[in-house]
């Protein structure tokens, strides 16, 4: 598949030959789905919790007589029931991450960029380099392509002018190409790959 490449003022810059077998599968949503789940899943921090019973402060003294009350029996105050007593199958410290094979995970981001490129909207950069790392100037340079939300992989290494230029760009996210994920491709209308990326992705996913 032949796609034309493009620099960062919107020239062109020639075309490049994209494989097939990295950017031309079938689309199957189900596979984006378990990943996206799998993403989110695993960066859930799971830290919320409630205190235990034998973690609430009172005292452990027996309230009142077992009989002979006519009130239910009780051992402490520290039941659910009791006003400052423990939460009943209260959250607990736990890992909310779920598990994906791996081989689903390579397919579901191969499936991603596949998708992009299918609906037109994967664009490809001779490269993401900044003369500076003014915000205004990357503002404008984007501005020609008319993107609204996009995603820029670049190398493995991002361009620190680059980065920074473009920090503070709503709706722009930068990923070096080792970053480059099912999540953040499908939450940005357009996906842009510098030629750099586009030789990682395809070593990284061909195999």
């Amino acid at each position: 598949m032949k796609v034309a490449v493009r620099t960062l003022d919107n020239k062109d810059a020639g075309q490049i030959e994209l494989d097939d077998a990295v950017f031309g599968i079938e689309v199957r949503q189900e596979i984006l789905h378990r990943m996206v789940k799998y993403q989110l899943n695993k960066r859930q921090q799971g830290t919320h919790k409630t205190k235990l019973r034998s973690e609430v402060s009172g005292t452990g003294k027996k309230p009142w007589a077992q009989k002979g009350t006519g009130r239910a029996r009780a051992g402490d105050l520290k039941r659910p029931q009791d006003r400052g007593g423990t939460t009943c199958f209260g959250p607990v410290v736990r890992s909310h991450a779920t598990d994906l094979p791996k081989k689903q995970r390579m397919l579901a981001l191969k499936t991603a960029l596949s998708a992009k490129a299918k609906e037109g909207k994967l664009v490809i950069l001779e490269d993401a380099k900044a003369k500076d790392h003014k915000t205004k100037s990357a503002s404008d340079q984007l501005g020609k392509f008319g993107f609204d939300s996009v995603l820029i992989v670049d190398g493995k290494v991002v361009d620190t002018n680059f980065q920074r230029a473009t920090n503070n760009l709503p709706r722009v996210d930068v990923l070096p190409s080792q970053g480059a994920n099912v999540y953040d491709i499908l939450r940005r209308d357009t996906l842009v790959l510098t030629k750099e990326a586009v030789a990682d992705l395809t070593e990284r996913l061909k195999g």
